[in-house]
C-alpha cells in the first residue's frame, strides 16, 4: 500500500528510467575534445549524468559561456547519432511502469534533455505508452533548470493542487528542483547518484529498485 496517495508522479528519465551513462559521457567526452580537453576514461564524466549540459561543461571544465554553447552543439551532434541509443532500460522498468499505469496516475516525464531528444529516445526505448506527458527543456533554451521544467508541467497540465506531486530521479538536481518549487520528492540509489547525494538534498523517500518505489507509490 502506498506511503502517500500522490496522483502524479514525475519521472526523471537518465539514471531513472534508463541506464543512459556511458552515451552522455562518451559525448562529452567528445565534445571536450574540440577544445583540446583529452579526458581518457570517459567514466570520469559521471557528473555530467543529470544537470543541464551547458552548466556542466562550464562549471566541471570552466569554458566560456560561448564555448559551452558550442561544446553542447557538438555533443548533441554525437549524441542525437550515437548517444542517445548507447543507453538500455533497466531491468524491471516495463513491469513497473506498467503498474503504473493500471493504477490510473498520471505518470510524466521530467527530463533536462531538450523535448526533440527526449522524444526521440522515449519512443526508440519504448517508454512512450507508458506515460501522459513529456516535460522537458524547450529547444530555445528558456526552460532550464530542473525547477523550470517542473514548473512548465504543472503549468501545462493545470495542476492546482502540488501536495499530489512527486518528483523521483537518481541525482540531487532532481531533488534540489523539487524542493524549489515545493514538491516531495524520491531519489533512486540505483541510478547516477548515491544515497549521500540524494539524503544531503533533502530527498522525502530513497528507493534501492523498483520493488520499493513500489511500495512507496503504489
Amino acid at each position: 500500500m502506498a506511503i502517500k496517495n500522490y496522483k502524479y508522479l514525475f519521472f526523471d528519465l537518465d539514471g531513472t528510467l534508463t541506464k543512459s551513462g556511458e552515451g552522455i559521457m562518451r559525448s562529452a567526452q567528445h565534445a571536450l575534445r574540440h577544445f583540446g580537453i583529452d579526458v581518457k576514461d570517459w567514466n570520469t564524466l559521471r557528473p555530467f549524468v543529470g544537470p543541464p549540459l551547458e552548466d556542466s561543461f562550464k562549471n566541471f571544465y570552466h569554458l566560456t559561456p560561448e564555448q559551452a554553447h558550442e561544446a553542447t552543439k557538438i555533443y548533441g551532434e554525437r549524441y542525437a547519432r550515437l548517444g542517445a541509443f548507447e543507453a538500455e532500460p533497466y531491468e524491471g522498468v516495463f513491469e513497473f511502469l506498467q503498474k503504473v499505469k493500471e493504477t490510473g496516475k498520471v505518470a510524466v516525464i521530467c527530463t533536462s534533455k531538450k523535448i526533440k531528444i527526449a522524444t526521440t529516445v522515449i519512443e526508440h526505448f519504448k517508454l512512450a505508452p507508458y506515460f501522459d506527458y513529456i516535460g522537458a527543456r524547450d529547444e530555445e533554451g528558456i526552460i532550464h533548470t530542473k525547477a523550470d521544467v517542473i514548473r512548465h508541467i504543472i503549468s501545462e497540465l493545470g495542476i492546482k493542487d502540488t501536495n499530489e506531486i512527486v518528483m523521483i530521479g537518481d541525482r540531487m538536481f532532481d531533488i534540489n528542483g523539487a524542493k524549489e518549487v515545493g514538491l516531495d520528492s524520491i531519489g533512486v540509489l540505483y541510478g547516477y547518484g548515491d544515497k549521500k547525494e540524494l539524503s544531503d538534498a533533502g530527498a522525502t523517500y530513497l528507493a534501492a529498485d523498483f520493488n520499493e518505489l513500489e511500495q512507496i507509490l503504489l
